[in-house]
């Protein structure tokens, strides 16, 4: 029963200390944990509270005084403490009150089995470690260790807060890049809402995106969604009943209300993909944009994706910068002019980079930038000398104009990218008659429209057919990725094949769920599995398929970003082939006309086209219309054709060109001198060569009765058939196949990556630590010398603070290890022996029969152990007071020093580290101790001297 006035302890959140009871109303409770200054609400059947009670022989301390409890009393449901002649009520205790249940326990002969006390301390130094990483949060993600994104997600993750453009080129994986933002954002609670805004295209890939690479579960909006929690009863803002939400522009321009419910949530982070698709002039913004601007004016944090270059509309670029800081970008023309200089400086930055002499207006143009600097100036006497390069190219880095809010990579950059290689199946157009034609030509219509209407299709007299089998005879050692436009197109093609061809087929499209997709792609990447896997579009968005190298396109989507995708499920980096690109076309229809516009038009097929949306807005119409005539056999159809075809191809290279020339290589460069740019990469490294995590994450689990079976290739069965709890996450579905190993998982992306912060193994680890499991224990060492007994304590130090300050990168919840003996001396080199914990299985110890001297000799020594813990926490207060101090001084002096000659470096940056260093240094000194556990070690001889 909860009564006002009563102290509680929350065992989820035990750093918080003690609460009080505030107010009990029908099924709920408020505890107030007021040295953290937070409220918590709480329902009474499903709270993770225990009662704040201390015993006879234990110390309390509040009101300035402290003293042994004699004996406790009661009145009113309220505890009342006595002894040494005072006494303090319980609402009169100090917050910071150490409360355990492992000594009373350990006295009360109510002890676990030694290797769960062994798993316990484990767990806790293992749970510190970790969370000190950078990589804390995206260690469990399902992506490969690609430098360029590591260093992107590195330096946005520790902006304050992070408000960039992100516009990599196609290809290089921007969305990556924004899931690592976010998940290290989430992870290191700097974020707790989210909202990611995207064309409606999109959503599907984003959800899949997020949920299989990191972990993290967004709910889609939509309208019916809205309106069933609007009719569950509760009359708020849906938007608030998740903390992570996806929702489409679409939904929200059909309904006003919804936009502004939108607007009216609060939100850490927005996310905002194809932001070249914001329309905005000095004179006018579209809807989307000026629903963007609103959200990102009042969102802290704001990620924008975009691959189009600025050189395709410098004003557009503007616009979008303009959405991540008003202030400094707040007019066109002036922005036009700085960029105009920037790219002049660019280019003497890639004459240094070269090492070609510099021309004297390029001399000219860098003395008039480095007015003021006299280190520069004389630099400049002789620019050709290494050292006065590397300098000047540094200055003119640190003075990069966009370089703050803009992140940009190139393919020719990053390199490690396949050839792609184009085989054509072109097939004669004379093996087809009327109806055939007829069927080709509706299809194409179909493919055309969003979604595609239902069409009855037969292919099993499509001369495409017969090409695809003559290809997989042809190659019968390899896979093969084939996407097409719609499920029924999948599910016609494997009815075709069926009496056609042997060869193994999965499916993958919109009509199965996720598990069994998950088990169909599973199939297809086995090495003895399908060979030729049939994907509907849904097959091209976010999926991982870089095992096979040879990709069959059955037919081809108007839009080059949806050919792009396709082609990206295999041309990635990473992968070891060339890819081989299948385009399986009947001569002169309107599926030729198509392919031919990519391939002579744009060169889609042996490159990324970076100005292939922009090429379809300018060609797109005229490319259909011209498709349905030439399939019609028109009159003039090739005349009018290669005229569409040259004119593609010289805009195509009209805007490559402008993209070479215009290329801010300053841009490219800006990053590698942040001071986060190699924090990742770095502890990755760290982090993922650590085979003996792997082993306890196997001990933890089968704590819980989980057992792990090897199936091979490095993939384990984790079987949950004697599954002690429900509170587990991940074994709704029954058993689950997972790795270790990060190219498993990238392989086959069905399979967890289990790290310490993946949900299954944080939630494991949570629920172990949280517990009372293992927190006592009583061992039998037979290498002690005769007649010892030792006490081992464990004390956890928690830095209670706002958690957007990060505090636990410094000082984590950090285990304190002490062990006395029973002359209360502090025995500090003290390990128990193979021998004792080999054999501690074995040994039945009634231990409830010596309770008599353990409550003699544990009190004593357990206040020698928190003395001793006091000051080893205080060393470590000490050392992660310095280091923070340390990081954010250098973080500071570097952004004062940037703000000297870069505009965008801003106040507002600059104050936000100068208040988060004041925030850390005031709440460091203030972390606190309690006990956790206890251990009492004995002699083989000790018992029976009792």
């Amino acid at each position: 029963m909860f009564v006002p006035g009563q102290r509680w302890i929350s065992t989820a959140e035990p750093e918080l200390g003690l609460g009080t009871v505030l107010r009990v109303e029908g099924r709920g409770v408020q505890v107030l944990f007021a040295k953290a200054g937070v409220l918590r609400p709480y329902a009474i059947d499903s709270a993770p509270l225990v009662r704040a009670e201390f015993r006879a022989g234990q110390r309390v301390a509040g009101k300035g005084i402290a003293f042994l409890v004699e004996r406790v009393e009661v009145k009113d449901d309220l505890l009342i403490y006595r002894g040494e002649g005072r006494e303090l009520h319980e609402g009169q205790l100090d917050d910071e009150q150490s409360v355990s249940q492992a000594d009373d326990r350990l006295i009360g002969g109510r002890t676990d089995p030694v290797a769960h006390f062994e798993l316990r301390m484990d767990g806790l130094k293992r749970r510190a470690e970790a969370r000190r990483s950078p990589s804390w949060g995206l260690g469990a993600a399902r992506i490969g260790l690609v430098p360029h994104q590591l260093r992107v997600a590195g330096i946005a993750s520790a902006r304050r807060p992070p408000r960039v453009l992100l516009a990599d080129e196609v290809g290089l994986g921007k969305t990556i890049e924004a899931g690592m933002i976010v998940a290290r954002q989430l992870a290191t609670g700097r974020a707790s809402r989210v909202l990611v805004l995207l064309p409606d295209t999109l959503v599907y890939q984003w959800f899949v995106e997020l949920l299989r690479r990191f972990n993290l579960s967004f709910a889609i909006y939509d309208e019916e969604r809205c309106e069933a929690l609007e009719q569950s009863g509760d009359a708020g803002n849906p938007f608030e009943d998740e903390q992570l939400v996806i929702a489409d522009f679409g939904f929200l321009e059909q309904s006003p209300k919804r936009a502004q419910q939108l607007l009216d949530a609060p939100w850490d982070l927005l996310v905002v993909d194809e932001a070249h698709h914001l329309a905005w002039t000095p004179e006018a913004a579209s809807p989307r944009y000026a629903l963007v601007e609103r959200l990102a004016a009042a969102t802290p944090g704001v990620i924008l994706l975009t691959a189009t270059p600025e050189q395709l509309g410098r004003s557009g670029h503007f616009a979008r910068l303009r959405l991540l800081d008003p202030q400094r970008y707040h007019d066109l023309d002036a922005y036009l002019a700085e960029a105009d200089r920037f790219q002049e400086l660019s280019r003497i930055a890639d004459r240094l980079l070269a090492g070609e002499p510099l021309e004297d207006a390029q001399l000219a143009t860098l003395h008039g930038a480095f007015a003021g600097d006299e280190a520069l100036q004389a630099r400049l006497a002789e620019p050709a000398k290494a050292d006065n390069a590397h300098a000047i190219l540094a200055a003119l880095i640190d003075r990069h104009g966009t370089g703050r809010a803009m992140f940009r990579n190139r393919r020719a950059g990053i390199g490690g990218f396949p050839q792609r290689l184009p085989v054509w199946h072109l097939i004669d157009a004379g093996q087809l008659d009327d109806s055939a034609r007829q069927a080709l030509l509706a299809e194409f219509h179909a493919d055309l429209q969003q979604p595609p209407p239902a069409l009855e299709l037969d292919y099993a007299g499509d001369p495409r057919l017969d090409a695809l089998v003559a290809l997989l005879e042809q190659h019968p050692r390899d896979k093969f990725l084939l996407i097409c436009r719609s499920q029924a197109k999948v599910l016609a093609l494997e009815e075709a094949l069926r009496t056609r061809s042997g060869v193994g087929v999965a499916r993958f499209h919109e009509g199965l769920g996720i598990v069994q997709r998950d088990r169909n792609a599973a199939y297809f990447a086995q090495p003895d599995g399908a060979r030729l896997l049939l994907c509907s579009e849904i097959g091209s968005e976010g999926r991982n398929f870089q095992f096979a190298h040879r990709l069959v396109l059955w037919d081809l989507p108007l839009d080059p970003d949806l050919l792009e995708q396709r082609i990206g499920r295999l041309d990635r980096i990473g992968q070891t082939h060339d890819i081989s690109i299948h385009i399986l076309a009947v001569a002169d229809s309107a599926q030729h006309v198509l392919a031919r516009w990519y391939d002579e038009g744009i060169d889609a097929f042996r490159a990324s086209p970076a100005d292939g949306r922009e090429l379809l807005r300018r060609y797109g119409e005229p490319l259909a219309r011209l498709a349905d005539e030439h399939a019609r056999g028109d009159d003039n159809r090739d005349q009018e054709l290669d005229v569409l075809l040259a004119e593609t191809r010289a805009s195509h290279e009209q805007m490559a060109e402008l993209i070479r020339a215009g290329r801010d290589h300053l841009l490219e460069l800006a990053a590698s001198r942040d001071l986060h740019a190699d924090e990742l990469q770095q502890a990755f490294i760290r982090d993922d060569h650590d085979p003996s995590r792997d082993a306890f994450v196997q001990r933890l689990l089968e704590a819980f009765g989980i057992h792990a079976e090897e199936l091979g290739g490095q993939v384990l069965l984790l079987d949950p058939q004697y599954l002690s709890t429900d509170a587990l996450p991940g074994f709704a579905d029954g058993p689950q196949s997972v790795t270790f190993s990060r190219e498993v998982a990238l392989a086959r992306e069905e399979l967890p990556l289990l790290r310490l912060d993946h949900p299954l193994v944080a939630g494991a680890l949570d629920l172990a630590l949280s517990g009372e499991q293992g927190n006592a224990a009583f061992m039998v060492d037979d290498v002690l010398p005769p007649r010892s007994a030792l006490l081992q304590a464990v004390f956890l130090l928690e830095c209670v603070a706002d958690r957007s300050l990060d505090a636990e990168r410094f000082l984590p919840t950090l285990p304190i290890v002490v062990t006395i003996d029973t002359k209360l001396a502090e025995r500090a080199d003290f390990q128990p022996s193979e021998t004792g914990l080999r054999k501690a299985a074995d040994r039945t110890i009634e231990v409830a029969r010596y309770r008599k001297f353990l409550n003699k000799l544990v009190p004593p020594m357990l206040e020698r152990a928190e003395a001793v813990a006091a000051l080893r926490a205080q060393a470590s207060i000490a050392e992660a007071v310095a280091q923070a101090t340390d990081t954010l001084d250098a973080e500071l002096s570097r952004l004062l020093a940037l703000r000297g000659v870069n505009p965008s470096i801003s106040e507002n940056e600059i104050a936000a580290v100068g208040a988060e260093r004041r925030a850390l240094l005031d709440a460091l000194p203030q972390s606190r101790l309690r006990l956790d556990a206890v251990r009492f070690v004995v002699s083989a001889d000790f018992l029976a001297l009792r």
